[in-house]
């Protein structure tokens, strides 16, 4: 079985889906691995790397036209991506694909024979944590979400005595304790700040305050706030607005907010209206790590760092390609798990759907979309499309 890894395209993407060596791990289990020169250049790996540990160098086009099995960060899916027509039929592609986002780009892949399982998708399960490639990202994020307001705001985060008086630390409010938020008010602790935080889960409070936040308790009726994966559920439009009431003041008191909130497949919700921004003093930082999913601030510009009220809001849509080195290390190390589970002890691929983590995140086989989720969505978007043309 072949394994082609080729450079990533997607717009500011430095990471590559597969290191060197993560790359051993795949030799043992009687894959030939082949990357694009260059591939991983940008995230801190050379052609030599790869050779060293029995990886084969070769073209952008030889990659597509001999994989087996495609391992991409982020996959452009066709018909936009001219590449894809030189796959085998039946190629496995893997890699983030948004499919509850963008559920057509994966019936196109399925048309064009292509099978697609979605890192997005993972189940989060106890026997799938060593493949959680959105865990192992969202780390990435909070640890460098931190390091980004630390740079933004004018204050320094610890408490320092000094002969030249004392200075107080920073205080920073995190939004969201998932994977992100917790990593990030690790960070933030680290370096000596006041750390809050926040998440409609009161599920998460004792593993908020396990790594030295304050949990902000607000008089808010949530009800079921987590779904079975462990993430967030989607908020009413007025649960939305209290609850962003609520915060109001703590945001206020804050010198950096690092918003981590995120419902899979929605925009992200807003939770810091454009009035919170204003009454913030001058020089404070807000971190929107949800950004690439519209921002969890009314005043985000993803993709852009703005200054509004004396404010700055960095709205960095790919926060994880920031920290390519470690960020890759990480990915390819969940596909390496993964891919165990896909191989024959001969090196064959073998997709095996009654394996509760290979059907969780596999999106499209034989020709089919096959996961349930992606079906729906499309099968919504059928319907409505039919309710336009009968109007």
């Amino acid at each position: 079985m072949i394994v082609g890894v080729p450079k990533e395209t997607a717009l500011g993407e430095t990471r590559v889906a597969m290191t060197p060596t993560a790359a051993t791990s795949l030799l043992k289990l009687k894959m030939e691995l082949i990357v694009e020169t260059g591939a991983g250049l940008a995230a801190g790996f050379d052609d030599g790397a790869y050779l060293a540990k029995g990886a084969r160098i070769v073209t952008r086009s030889e990659v597509f036209a001999s994989a087996d099995v495609l391992l991409q960060v982020r996959s452009t899916l066709p018909p936009g991506n001219s590449d894809f027509a030189a796959l085998k039929s039946g190629c496995l592609l893997i890699g983030f694909c948004n499919p509850l986002g963008a559920p057509q780009a994966i019936d196109s892949a399925s048309k064009a024979g292509i099978s697609l399982i979605s890192m997005e998708l993972v189940p989060r399960i106890t026997r799938a944590q060593a493949m959680d490639a959105l865990s192992s990202q969202a780390n990435i994020a909070g640890y460098k979400a931190v390091i980004m307001a630390a740079e933004a705001c004018p204050r320094i985060f610890p408490m320092l005595m000094t002969a030249a008086g004392t200075l107080q630390a920073s205080r920073v409010f995190i939004i969201g304790a998932g994977v992100a938020g917790l990593q990030a008010i690790a960070t933030a602790k680290r370096l000596g700040a006041v750390v809050s935080a926040f998440d409609v889960r009161a599920a998460v409070k004792e593993q908020v305050q396990s790594v030295g936040a304050k949990f902000v308790e607000l008089p808010l009726e949530t009800g079921d706030s987590q779904d079975a994966g462990g993430y967030a559920r989607a908020l009413s439009a007025d649960q939305q607005r209290k609850q962003s009431e609520l915060m109001a003041r703590v945001i206020a008191d804050s010198d950096v907010v690092i918003t981590t909130a995120a419902v899979p497949g929605q925009r992200a919700p807003v939770l810091i209206p454009a009035a919170a921004v204003q009454k913030m003093g001058l020089g404070s930082a807000i971190v929107d790590v949800a950004a690439e999913h519209g921002g969890n601030c009314e005043l985000t510009e993803p993709g852009h760092t703005v200054v509004r009220h004396g404010v700055t809001i960095i709205g960095h849509t790919n926060i994880p390609a920031t920290v390519p080195f470690h960020a890759s290390s990480m990915y390819s190390n969940n596909l390496a798990k993964l891919l165990a589970l896909l191989v024959t002890k001969e090196g064959d691929l073998k997709i095996d759907t009654s394996d509760e983590v290979i059907a969780g995140c596999l999106v499209a086989h034989q020709g089919n979309v096959v996961h349930p989720r992606v079906k729906e969505l499309l099968a919504a978007d059928k319907g409505a499309a039919g309710t336009l043309t009968s109007a």
